[in-house]
């Protein structure tokens, strides 16, 4: 049986404390709702019927007495969830027994009733079953073998509604229980992937502007003696890049914060997409980079989260490729055709094995618009390929 552990948390405001479950609960059967004040109320509640039950006094004043006093002290065992269970709910169904003495008209024996409940809802099905089981024979053998009364029937219908109502509600709170694990799940899903959002958006937007702005940096400092001019203005390009790249930065973390995809914070600078390709492919080659850039069909009309994921892929693309490659031409190629747009970045590098974090990212990116992005050898050596379909996907707010 897996057990099931309840804490108490940090005082609601008011004063309240909020509970919360820890751990599995047992779908069989765990009483994680039964606090020490429900068990003392039912035992009240148990108390004061099988004292009503007293009162005819038989089959005699002693003999009743003894039995109240049996059934309270067993039915105390019970609701103190002691073990075995089925044994303590016997002896106290035992003692409310010989205090109906044969009668059908006996209170007390509404106490039975409120055995079967406490079992059902507190212990393992099966014993709330073989409680129901006994319960409806001893009616039964009552009605058959003991006085002709017509009466024990109601006793026969009342348990065998009470276990039916009883298991329900166990039924109802165990499909609860499981709600809020699906719900738990989905929230650490949710988690996990704003988190796998984050590194990509601040992987795609840092290591970009590092990538060119360090290849500013070196070409300043091939510059620095021979061309003064050429390298403040490649020291200029760098800062203005760090700059961009600040930006960026708070807008990204701002969209995130916001769930908005096509704008900033407080209605900022909207995030790249598509029509931010060629000035992309510009800062890298004022840095020095061989790259072409090929646009095929209408881009109007890419729905901005497919505009976004072009465009970083993209950026990924060429900052490995000038990475790992530095000094070899890239070639871009972005083709919209009906339901599909498709880009490529294809440069003159030695095949390599692509198991890093921007290979990943590129994929990931691709996936989260229901598309599809490859990475490795191909081409004229090392071929990116990104295939995104221009179908709105359910819960993107994407339209074509």
């Amino acid at each position: 049986m897996i057990r099931t552990m309840v804490r108490y948390g940090r005082p609601a405001p008011g004063g309240r404390r909020i509970r919360v479950m820890g751990g599995d609960l047992d779908p069989a059967g765990s009483a994680y709702y039964v606090d020490d004040r429900i068990t003392w109320i039912a035992l009240a509640v148990f108390a004061a019927i099988t004292a009503i039950g007293v009162v005819p006094l038989t089959p005699s004043a002693p003999a009743a007495a003894v039995a109240a006093g049996v059934a309270v002290g067993a039915a105390a065992l019970l609701f103190r969830r002691r073990r075995p269970q089925l044994l303590y709910a016997a002896v106290a169904t035992a003692g409310l027994v010989v205090l109906a003495d044969g009668r059908s008209t006996n209170v007390g024996l509404f106490a039975v009733y409120l055995i079967e409940a406490w079992c059902v809802l507190t212990g393992r099905r099966w014993e709330g079953l073989v409680y129901w089981a006994a319960a409806t024979i001893l009616f039964a053998s009552e009605w058959l073998w003991g006085r002709p009364d017509p009466g024990w029937g109601a006793w026969l219908s009342g348990v065998t509604l009470t276990a039916a109502f009883c298991l329900l509600v166990r039924h109802e709170r165990n499909l609860l229980v499981q709600l809020r694990r699906a719900q738990a799940d989905l929230a650490e899903q949710a988690r996990t992937q704003e988190r796998n959002r984050i590194a990509r958006e601040l992987h795609d937007v840092i290591g970009h502007t590092l990538t060119v702005s360090l290849l500013h940096v070196q070409s300043a400092r091939l510059a620095v003696e021979h061309d003064p001019a050429d390298a403040a203005r490649a020291l200029a390009e760098a800062e203005r890049l760090g700059r961009e790249c600040l930006a960026e930065v708070r807008t990204t973390v701002g969209m995130l914060r916001e769930d908005d995809i096509a704008r900033g914070p407080a209605g900022g600078a909207p995030l790249p997409g598509v029509e931010g390709l060629p000035a992309l492919v510009e800062q890298f080659r004022s840095a020095g980079a061989d790259v072409t850039l090929t646009v095929e069909g209408d881009t109007g009309g890419l729905p901005a989260t497919t505009g976004l994921a072009v465009y970083r892929i993209a950026q990924e693309a060429l900052t490995n490729a000038v990475k790992h490659a530095p000094g070899s031409p890239t070639e871009v190629r972005l083709a919209v055709a009906p339901g599909e747009v498709t880009l490529t970045a294809d440069s003159w590098a030695v095949p390599g094995s692509g198991t890093g974090l921007g290979v990943v990212s590129m994929r990931e990116r691709a996936e989260s618009v229901g598309g599809t992005c490859e990475a490795g050898p191909g081409g004229r050596g090392w071929l990116v390929r990104a295939a995104l379909p221009l179908t709105a996907l359910p819960g993107t707010g994407a339209a074509p």
